[in-house]
């Protein structure tokens, strides 16, 4: 596995903990279709979350969650409408989050989570 995998399949494990800790219930992980992937999905009591997370082992390139910008948007709305047509249920709302990793070479995962961020 190469490192940028294996950085981000620990990312998005961090970042489901992150998620159950807050009580949200995990439906889906690494969801994909012909037109991409969606790396969480969850439940916060009767919303949908949509949620897309980041991993970086330094700020040099910025923020992890700046690397969210308006085409990844774009394909994440795109991406929902297709999970939802394949799993219909009752959902109030359907909500975008972005986790955010910051993986230091010492001590603990830095982790942020972004709520409705588009």
């Amino acid at each position: 596995m190469h490192f940028k995998d294996a950085l981000g399949r620990y990312g998005e494990a961090i970042a489901a903990r992150c998620l159950t800790d807050t009580g949200h219930r995990l439906l889906e992980t690494n969801w994909r279709c012909d037109r991409g992937e969606i790396d969480i999905v969850a439940a916060d009591g009767h919303t949908l979350v949509i949620c897309e997370v980041k991993t970086r082992t330094s700020l040099a390139f910025g923020d992890p969650a700046e690397a969210v910008d308006a085409a990844k948007a774009r394909r994440l709305r795109l991406l929902a409408t297709r999970w939802l047509a394949e799993h219909p249920g009752g959902w109030e709302s359907v909500r975008f989050d972005v986790v955010s990793v910051l993986r230091r070479a010492h001590g603990p995962a830095q982790v942020r989570h972004l709520r409705s961020v588009f």
